[in-house]
């Protein structure tokens, strides 16, 4: 045992310096939702939770399609890097750049045109709709700096430069707890927004964001060897399809996961308001591990892609196996973290009983689909390394849509197992994902090794 640690801890230790800013990064995504949660519910109540929590479920699937086409360019910077091309990652920066904005004003236009009619019709609580309703609208005006802001940080990570992004994510983070407290509750002579004022802070927060890491990028010392060969004015059509072959699938997977994510929260608002409410915070507690875990799942990306492109598989192969135990390791400690703590970590969220009840049941559930939710993540993630997004994809939907909010709904609606009915379909889906993404992986590794092998012959 101590001979194969000394064997992987320099693994260990590369891996945990780059995605230890990474998750903290990938953190700031979930916590700006987590705290616009906390505020709400303690300053506003459980109708205007659950309203947040009816917004997140349709906006989250909106933001993981920008999110997931920003991270097609990473990859490929990784590999690109790997090889020493800096011309090569100049040129794909100023494409991934102008393929983010449309993106960011398309997306927009889902949520202005699309989204806020759907909402009408998704059998949730009138009251709860009211609320959601401004809310969604200012929420989706973010999606534009947000994609650019996704562009630098997805840039500099896949050279790994990942402290930066962590930096902006922290103070991007109090920034909007303190103009959310500040909107929400109605200090300093403003007139209290409720659930608008998270809106708003949320948006004023992004704007910043995207300043301040588009200004690191192209004024930093680091990126002079890069930067000085990029040019916003080229587009190539070559390049545009590379980052979208990688970056719609990734989009692609998000939505199936996170939609199935949203799908329960739909389910849960038919149960009730309370039901909906208890899913939010048990969800945001969740998702917070889940964000953490990605980091891990982003590191492993990176330097995956980078052994992929100098062709060490070697080298590739032990970074994925350290991004699995890492995460194993990470997830038994929030499991654990929830399972001992569930009766007090829902009053982070909200007073209201009820919720604090049902939420607490929920958080031994998600305790045991921690492990499940990390050990998919970094498949997607080492995969995603080697340009392998295709059959991924497919497995993130059988696991989601075919297997686990379906089988959320026979749990929970038609057997009246209630909430927990659908959270245990939810399990279902992650183990399912988990144990097929390690197969395709070892799959993958295998037939790389013979095809270089043939190579060398």
């Amino acid at each position: 045992m101590l001979g194969k640690f000394k064997t992987f801890k320099p693994y260990y230790k590369s891996t945990i310096v780059l995605a230890g800013p990474v998750v903290i990064s990938q953190l700031g995504h979930t916590l700006v939702h987590t705290a616009d949660s906390v505020i709400v519910g303690h300053f506003a109540g459980t109708i205007p939770l659950a309203a947040v929590s009816l917004v997140n479920a349709v906006f989250m699937i909106v933001m993981v399609v920008g999110l997931g086409i920003a991270y097609g360019i990473t990859p490929l910077i990784a590999q690109e890097n790997g090889r020493d091309n800096k011309e090569e990652c100049a040129v794909l920066l100023s494409n991934s750049f102008w393929l983010n904005i449309i993106t960011g004003i398309l997306l927009f236009c889902l949520v202005y045109f699309g989204s806020m009619l759907a909402i009408d019709h998704l059998n949730q609580d009138p009251a709860v709709v009211k609320e959601a309703k401004p809310y969604l609208l200012i929420l989706s005006l973010s999606m534009l700096p947000l994609m650019v802001f996704s562009t630098f940080k997805q840039f500099a990570e896949g050279l790994g430069f990942t402290k930066q992004a962590m930096n902006v994510t922290i103070w991007g983070n109090v920034l909007n707890i303190i103009l959310a407290i500040i909107f929400v509750k109605g200090m300093f002579g403003i007139t209290p927004m409720g659930v608008k004022g998270v809106g708003y802070s949320t948006l004023i927060d992004r704007i910043l964001m995207m300043a301040v890491m588009m200004t690191y990028v192209l004024r930093s010392q680091k990126f002079k060897g890069y930067i000085q060969h990029f040019k916003i004015t080229v587009i190539d059509k070559v390049r545009l399809g590379k980052i979208l072959r990688i970056g719609a699938p990734v989009a692609m997977q998000y939505v199936f996961e996170i939609g199935a994510f949203a799908g329960a929260s739909l389910l849960a608002g038919t149960i009730s308001a309370t039901a909906q409410a208890s899913h939010q915070v048990a969800i945001q507690l969740a998702a917070m591990t889940y964000m953490m875990a990605s980091g891990i799942a982003a590191a492993a990306t990176i330097k995956v892609g980078n052994s992929y492109g100098n062709r060490n598989l070697f080298r590739l192969e032990r970074f994925a196996i350290t991004s699995y135990q890492l995460v194993l390791i990470f997830m038994l400690i929030t499991a654990s973290l929830f399972a001992i703590f569930n009766n007090y970590l829902p009053y982070i969220f909200t007073s209201d009983k009820a919720v604090v009840v049902i939420a607490a049941q929920l958080l031994i559930i998600a305790g045991l689909f921690q492990l499940f939710d990390g050990t998919q993540v970094v498949g997607l993630g080492v995969l995603r390394g080697m340009g392998d997004v295709n059959i991924p994809t497919i497995i993130t939907f059988i696991a989601y849509w075919i297997i686990g909010l379906p089988s959320g709904y026979v749990m929970g609606i038609l057997f009246d197992w209630g909430i927990k009915g659908i959270w245990y379909g939810l399990t279902l889906g992650l183990l399912t994902s988990s144990v097929l993404l390690y197969l395709r992986f070892q799959l993958v590794i295998n037939r790389k090794k013979l095809q270089f092998e043939k190579s060398i012959l």
